[in-house]
């Protein structure tokens, strides 16, 4: 994972975490700040799949 990705998720996660344990809980705040981590964890598998994917090839390509 990128570090920034990381320092971004780093802070949703916090965020949702204040979020939810204020008096009284902001709903909306959490929901958002979860959906921003899925999506940036989503995001990381697919770019390390792709990443993934190119090196099988290059592998190939160099036995034959």
């Amino acid at each position: 994972m990128d570090i920034y990705l990381l320092i971004i998720l780093m802070f949703l996660i916090a965020g949702s975490i204040i979020a939810i344990t204020s008096d009284p809980p902001v709903i909306g705040l959490f929901y958002s700040m979860l959906g921003g981590s899925i999506i940036i964890i989503i995001y990381v598998a697919m770019k390390s799949r792709k990443e993934q994917k190119e090196l099988r090839r290059q592998r190939r390509r160099s036995k034959k």
